[in-house]
């Protein structure tokens, strides 16, 4: 039932489709040829409307693989309003491209190109409305209860778990979970209103006496064994199935996947900054931005370093070792906030309120991030980044490496002076644990552009440290 009626949603979506490009194409020429905005000169001449509208028998079924190429009919019910919209966007710039070169191949020099542009446009903008309004129907229909698909998932998770809070929190979709089977959780365990309805042996007279419209397996990772079996007696019973790994405890929320000769791949985590495009994109900006604050920040460097100098005997710039890019050690350079000590007294841990050492100078620098200045220098050595983990010493990596799940993964890029983790609040004496799931985010999220909303954010929110002492 559910699949005759995503067959006649995709038929009503081809021929709907049809139906807009050649409105859309009729426009664009009413418009350029016709229309009051018109600014072809009646003298010169074009094309006859019949040249012009010959070409529609090829351009439906080009724009319609295109469409279908762009995964336009394929089932949209949790997809993204955005992913569509970009793939019509998309659709549309090849197409548009393909006419082009098509005109060019065929040395046909008197037909508009003007008028394909205006095509294009008005095209884009029919179908992303269409999209928009069947969507809304579509939400609107569901929460009447029609168009829903009913589905059964075998195996109780915490990849079940995930499932249903999804669906729950997206009623949009037209998804009802009608119950778990599972052997291990009691028979009337509910999760979010969903039931474990009966054990795993008992699938195939729920697949005869139920009408589902699809069967989830969530399996633990631990009872894989029974994967195969369950797919066939599945498969035999003609209900589209799938398969969600539960492998939440293992890999990232957006693990990246790649095929080697027909074997696919899942990595454990997709680090974007181990593209080498991506990492000299942000080594030319850290390069250019470190230079770049040197320069505009050198007054205030300078004021500093006096008032650190005249405040207390030692030295303006205070060195220590931290760990960065792959685990290796490097020295950081910060604006000295603190009495002069020994080795052991500075191994103590971290700054804590009122604490004796600091400065009074070093309590202002500490406090509107002053001290962190001459980081600069390490990112233009290439120690460090502009934004991205906050480097640790060495004896809390130790330390932490064995306490934290994942803590070692932030030495995966180069640490930062700033980052998401700060931005967001967790500096100085904060959850360490917090300040890694922020890190993390960063480093499988890592865009330029998310660079340059946390440097942003770290210059309206970032510069005044509650947490320094």
């Amino acid at each position: 039932m559910i699949k005759d009626n995503q067959t006649n949603l995709n038929r009503l979506h081809i021929v709907g489709d049809g139906i807009l490009i050649a409105c859309s194409y009729v426009l664009a020429w009413y418009i350029k040829f016709e229309s009051p905005f018109s600014n072809v000169d009646p003298e010169v001449g074009y094309l006859s409307m019949g040249t012009y509208f010959s070409a529609l028998y090829f351009l439906i079924p080009a724009y319609l693989i295109l469409y279908s190429v762009s995964n336009l009919y394929t089932p949209q019910r949790a997809t993204k309003m955005r992913y569509e919209l970009y793939n019509i966007f998309r659709a549309n710039i090849v197409g548009l491209i393909g006419f082009y070169v098509a005109l060019f191949m065929v040395k046909q020099i008197d037909f508009s190109r003007t008028m394909i542009a205006y095509f294009a446009v008005i095209n884009v903008i029919l179908t992303a409305l269409s999209r928009i309004l069947l969507r809304r129907f579509l939400r609107y229909i569901r929460r009447k209860g029609y168009n829903l698909k009913h589905i059964l998932l075998i195996g109780y998770s915490r990849s079940a778990e995930g499932y249903i809070s999804r669906i729950n929190n997206n009623p949009q979709w037209g998804y009802v979970v009608s119950g778990i089977l599972d052997d291990m959780v009691p028979i009337g365990t509910s999760y979010h209103g969903v039931k474990v309805i009966g054990e795993i042996d008992m699938l195939s007279r729920f697949l005869a006496d139920n009408g589902y419209d699809e069967i989830t397996i969530t399996l633990p990772l631990d009872r894989y064994d029974k994967l195969e079996e369950l797919v066939a007696i599945c498969e035999e019973s003609g209900v589209h199935t799938k398969f969600i790994p539960d492998y939440t405890s293992l890999f990232p929320s957006n693990p990246y996947t790649e095929e080697i000769l027909g074997l696919p791949v899942i990595n454990i985590r997709y680090v974007p900054l181990t593209n080498g495009f991506n990492a000299a994109v942000k080594r030319v900006a850290d390069i250019i931005g470190s230079i770049l604050l040197i320069i505009l920040f050198s007054p205030a460097m300078l004021l500093s370093a006096i008032a650190v100098k005249v405040s207390s005997p030692g030295p303006i710039i205070f060195k220590q070792e931290r760990v960065g890019l792959h685990g290796k050690s490097f020295m950081m350079y910060k604006f000295r906030t603190m009495e002069v000590q020994s080795e052991k007294a500075e191994k103590k841990g971290w700054t804590t309120k009122d604490d004796p050492r600091v400065t009074k100078v070093g309590r202002f620098l500490r406090k509107h991030s002053i001290d962190e200045m001459p980081q600069f220098f390490n990112v233009l050595l290439g120690d460090m980044s502009l934004v991205g983990p906050r480097p640790e010493r060495p004896q809390f990596v130790v330390k932490f490496k064995g306490e934290i799940p994942r803590y070692m993964v932030k030495h995966q890029v180069r640490p930062g002076i700033t980052g998401w983790a700060q931005v967001n609040g967790y500096r100085g004496d904060t959850s360490i644990r917090k300040r890694i799931e922020y890190d993390i985010y960063y480093i499988e999220n890592w865009t330029f552009e998310f660079d340059i909303r946390i440097l942003f954010g770290t210059l309206f929110h970032g510069f005044v440290n509650k947490n320094a002492y």
